[in-house]
């Protein structure tokens, strides 16, 4: 037994090591090709982020720097850019990058994944192209992503109150992470705690836990009403509250710090304009040709908020049908918020991405042909987009309505994409349902 635990240690420190060893080198290999090149290896939003660190650093406001739109956190993370060297904020995001693949182990070896299948999940994301160029770059996605699942293994640990503080912040240091808070809520219901006060796993290989619990769903309210009252029901428990309270208190209270600091800079740069953005450049969004060609009338707040109204609907039932599968919930959630949202660029992808390891082994589509046919209809959809792009951009011809409709059929694959991943997902409870008195079901307590 601690002979096979070791061997599966070794097997994650390799993989880790390799991958930072990739890291190391990109980050190496993108401050020469900045040193040399015409073409920048750095993000653009890197260079804000530093700038905006500088500033704090000369005792400033991050938002002097323009279109700086973060937490100061952000800057605060990167003072050390400053002081110590410019590459410094890629070796954090680099390094968060590298917990996200622990986590993702640590997710998985929670619920009883076998060592292999853990491995290839944790390499799905360390060897994604699309996830270690976006930290050695100088993105700041990686360090939502690891906290994100951070939370995660606090919530199946039992931690709802460490769960609550990292929760608060995070939607404070990245807005978006508020689509989970009602997918949350609803694992804290009345049936997250067990008898010892601990929440109960489903465990990947328990089939016996995963009918009894599908049982159980079927038994349950069908009616939109019914179900509207069975989840206000379950909503008021004292996990559920004490999550509330806590992550709203620190949302709240790191706003408040930062608003004391920097004003109505920091509130209408940091949180109000996420709100109410409308960029004009070319995205993979549907809405952007509208806003590209209406961006200078201005919009109404109707037109505003309808640009909300899919993703509010997408959302709503998503959460619906599958919140108590908590991490396919998210994985679906995260997909459809990007799909439909009215900015959208590749950076954005890494918010799904460190969430689909975790679903990998309930899902039945093999790599061949289904799993192939779905990669090609994505990155197929997603290529056909930047040649029009790289026609618009680099050559300055007038193809905005096939830009347009190159991102109407991006969003066709990811919706695409996401049925297929629904159809054969294989639905499971992340916490199993407190069994009546007097059945007696073998649950394996974490």
């Amino acid at each position: 037994m601690a002979s096979t635990a070791a061997a599966a240690a070794v097997t994650l420190r390799r993989v880790l090591l390799a991958s930072a060893a990739l890291r190391l080198a990109l980050v190496v290999f993108g401050e020469w090709q900045d040193a040399h090149l015409e073409v920048r290896y750095t993000d653009v939003d890197y260079l804000v982020f530093s700038d905006a660190a500088a500033s704090v650093a000369a005792g400033g406001s991050p938002f002097a720097r323009a279109t700086y739109r973060y937490s100061p956190l952000l800057a605060f993370l990167l003072l050390p850019n400053s002081l110590l060297h410019a590459a410094w904020g890629k070796l954090l995001f680099s390094a968060a990058d590298l917990l996200v693949g622990l986590f993702i182990d640590t997710i998985l070896k929670l619920r009883g994944i076998p060592e292999k299948m853990r491995m290839w999940s944790v390499v799905a994301w360390l060897f994604n192209p699309f996830t270690f160029t976006i930290g050695t770059r100088g993105n700041c996605e990686p360090i939502v992503c690891a906290v994100m699942l951070w939370i995660l293994i606090c919530l199946m640990k039992g931690k709802v109150l460490q769960a609550a503080f990292w929760y608060g912040l995070i939607v404070h240091f990245r807005i978006y992470p508020i689509i989970y808070a009602i997918p949350f809520v609803v694992v804290l219901g009345k049936s997250y705690a067990g008898p010892s006060g601990r929440p109960t796993l489903t465990m990947w290989s328990s089939e016996q836990h995963l009918q009894n619990d599908k049982a159980s769903q079927r038994k349950g309210p069908t009616s939109f009403v019914a179900t509207q009252w069975d989840f206000l029901s379950n909503f008021i428990t004292r996990n559920a509250v004490l999550f509330g309270l806590l992550s709203g208190s620190m949302f709240f209270a790191w706003t408040g710090v930062f608003f004391y600091l920097y004003g109505w800079d920091f509130l209408n740069e940091a949180l109000l304009y996420h709100l109410t953005r409308t960029d004009p450049r070319h995205n993979f969004s549907i809405y952007f040709y509208h806003i590209y060609l209406h961006h200078q009338q201005g919009f109404s707040s109707i037109e505003r908020l309808a640009s909300f109204l899919p993703q509010l609907i997408v959302q709503l039932a998503l959460i619906t049908r599958f919140s108590r599968d908590l991490p396919f919930c998210m994985f679906l959630q995260t997909v459809a918020f990007v799909a439909f949202n009215k900015v959208m660029t590749a950076q954005y992808f890494v918010w799904f991405f460190c969430l689909l390891p975790l679903i990998l082994p309930w899902s039945s589509i093999k790599l061949k042909w289904k799993g192939l046919a779905c990669m090609i209809v994505w990155m197929g959809s997603q290529l056909h987009w930047l040649m029009w792009a790289y026609q618009l951009e680099f050559k300055g011809r007038n193809v905005f309505v096939e830009l347009w409709v190159a991102g109407l059929v991006f969003l066709a694959a990811n919706t695409f994409v996401m049925l297929m991943v629904i159809k054969h997902h294989k639905y499971t409870p992340l916490f199993l349902s407190q069994m009546k008195s007097g059945s007696k079901v073998a649950t394996k307590k974490e």
